[in-house]
């Protein structure tokens, strides 16, 4: 094990220094993969803007029936215009998503599970998808829950090692995604080792939370940060979350509650866009989503 005693605590992040491996591939930290891998990822983050907009709905794996998913096959079609990459799970991916409506549109397929909202602790998942299964998904990446700080850390990074293993083997992008539990600190000191961790694992995205110094969060991970849209806020509260996390240097958002909570899923999704596409305000995305309700 290393030697923690007198290590010395990173301070210079060059934020004013853009990531140096990048001349080969638009993708951050994507130089070194192969053709396949890069398709995927060009299948996720667009081409011009280099950014996403992910819209999570595979909050059913372990919350049952949620506020604003009842009907699956009811919301996301209406959304899809507005999204570059749908993150759920096989089951729902199956059941309530035609294929012939996304096109080349971005999947990431969820690949751990085996808590409930049931469990007080939820940080112990295992693996549910293997390489086959993901090949005949087409995924464009396997989203791995983490929980760094948590008393299911061990298996939880075992489970992302596995996934990065069978990932490499069949160029299938890996995104490691940072849980949050109740007894873990939202600080960028923890940002920044969780997410610095999961990339060095081998993780080819990192999805986590937006926080205070995230400039240096992002500088200090080699792989593209996804901002988690997280709790469900006002819209214009969500909009400046958005804002600030592309600002800060995230290559994308992929919102959950904050698209299928609100009064008006549609406009929300277009107004995201119009954030991280188009290089609209927070304020400018609240006009524009306020003309678009009215």
């Amino acid at each position: 094990m290393a030697d923690l005693e007198g290590v010395k605590v990173a301070k210079n992040y060059h934020l004013d220094t853009p990531f140096a491996n990048q001349e080969g591939f638009y993708v951050k930290g994507a130089n070194g993969l192969d053709w396949g891998m890069k398709k995927h990822l060009s299948n996720i983050f667009d081409t011009k803007s280099g950014n996403t907009v992910m819209f999570a709905f595979d909050h059913g794996y372990f919350m049952g029936s949620t506020s604003g998913l009842e009907r699956l096959d009811l919301v996301i079609p209406r959304l899809l215009p507005n999204i570059d990459v749908l993150m759920g799970t096989r089951g729902a991916l199956r059941s309530c998503v035609d294929p012939a409506l996304i096109g080349g549109m971005g999947i990431a397929l969820r690949a751990t599970s085996g808590s409930s909202m049931l469990n007080d602790d939820l940080s112990h998942e295992v693996l549910v998808v293997d390489a086959a299964e993901a090949c005949r998904m087409n995924a464009d990446c396997l989203a791995v829950q983490t929980f760094v700080g948590a008393e299911g850390q061990l298996s939880s990074l075992d489970n992302l090692s596995k996934a990065v293993n069978f990932g490499q083997q069949y160029s299938i992008p890996v995104m490691g995604v940072v849980a949050v539990g109740k007894q873990m600190e939202r600080t960028d000191r923890f940002f920044k080792l969780a997410t610095r961790m999961l990339a060095e694992l081998g993780a080819n995205i990192v999805k986590s939370y937006y926080c205070e110094n995230f400039e240096e969060v992002v500088a200090a991970c080699p792989v593209p940060i996804v901002v988690a849209g997280g709790k469900k806020l006002p819209e214009d509260e969500a909009l400046t979350l958005a804002y600030r996390a592309i600002q800060g240097g995230a290559k994308g958002l992929d919102m959950g509650r904050n698209i299928f909570q609100s009064n008006h899923p549609v406009e929300m999704s277009a107004a995201i866009r119009k954030i991280v596409h188009e290089g609209f305000t927070d304020k400018e995305a609240f006009a524009f989503y306020q003309e678009a309700i009215h």
